[in-house]
């Protein structure tokens, strides 16, 4: 016995369009908006970078200050090596 197959109704879609806060804003000011957000990225784009040199550079500044002995302990030292 074969299954009987329901019909199915095709339900018109309901525009359910809520308004955004972009719909609502003229676009003068959205685009003022969009405006600053890129200048925020590029200004958070450019403290990340200087943090970044700001690091490498403190980094380079304490190997260059070490001590013989710190280097020594850093590195080893097999003074079998020059026998």
């Amino acid at each position: 016995m074969a299954k009987k197959r329901k019909a199915t109704t095709v339900k018109p879609k309901e525009d359910n369009h809520r308004p955004t806060l972009s719909d609502q804003l003229d676009g003068n000011v959205l685009a003022k908006l969009k405006s600053a957000k890129k200048d925020l990225e590029a200004v958070e784009q450019k403290k990340e970078e200087e943090r970044l040199a700001r690091l490498a550079y403190e980094r380079k500044q304490r190997e260059k200050n070490k001590s013989f002995e710190e280097l020594l302990g850093e590195y080893g030292f097999d003074g079998k090596k020059f026998d």
